[in-house]
């Protein structure tokens, strides 16, 4: 399973987003059985891009 293109875009915007605030990105995922995508970073950053492109922290 490929993310979708709005998946693409959102996350390049969030992972900009985030250097440019000075937060590391551990780890950027796709979970195979929802599509979502997963990432990690900074000091508890949890961000889930579904497969929409709508995204959410999750803590």
């Amino acid at each position: 399973m490929l993310p979708t293109s709005e998946q693409g875009l959102k996350c390049i915007y969030v992972c900009q987003a985030l250097t440019n605030a000075y937060q590391p990105i551990y780890m950027v995922r796709l979970d195979e059985r929802t599509g979502n995508l997963f990432i990690l970073a900074g000091d508890n950053i949890e961000i889930l891009i579904r497969r929409s492109g709508n995204w959410e922290f999750l803590s």
